[in-house]
């Protein structure tokens, strides 16, 4: 007889709970949609990275603080909007990262290879920029990518690819 109330229990717990919604389903599908492509125009070629986007303050401050890898085609894009003199650190972040400043014109201003990990000191490009890209310590080099290589993401990076977003930076050459 002890047996029958715990089963009574576990019975009306497993009632009480709902079900999987869709939005729980198609959970992992976006948070897929929430990457967006960026690629970067490099004498060496073309390269493509698909990165999450810190949009509001809150993700900005955040960024990829705590992270213990990226992947190498990943990273994060930091859009200022209005474009804005940006100013990273690496407090309470445990991996190297690249930080590419791109001007507005879509061109790197400014490209800080393998930002120290747990660095207080402010990394800037001391001009305005449209955004910041963080990508995975070294992978700048090792693809041979350099300030004044070219910078586009969303609909933009894949033309004619099915990218929707509000998210397109499209300068002109």
């Amino acid at each position: 007889m002890i047996r029958f109330p715990a089963l009574l229990a576990l019975g009306l717990l497993a009632a009480c709970s709902s079900p999987p919604s869709a939005a729980d389903k198609d959970a992992p599908a976006q948070a897929e949609a929430t990457t967006l492509p960026v690629v970067i125009r490099a004498a060496y070629g073309t390269h493509r990275f698909d990165v999450e986007v810190a949009r509001t303050p809150l993700e900005q401050e955040k960024g990829l603080m705590f992270r213990k890898e990226l992947g190498a085609d990943g990273g994060m894009l930091f859009p200022m909007e209005p474009p804005r003199t940006a100013s990273f650190w690496m407090k309470d972040t445990l991996i190297p990262l690249d930080m590419l400043f791109i001007h507005t014109d879509g061109t790197i201003a400014f490209l800080k290879a393998s930002a120290e990990p747990y660095s207080r000191i402010p990394v800037s490009a001391g001009v305005p920029v449209a955004a910041v890209l963080e990508l995975r310590g070294g992978r700048a080099a090792e693809l041979g990518i350099a300030e004044g290589d070219r910078v586009q993401w969303g609909g933009c990076a894949l033309p004619g690819g099915k990218v929707t977003t509000d998210l397109n930076f499209c300068p002109t050459t």
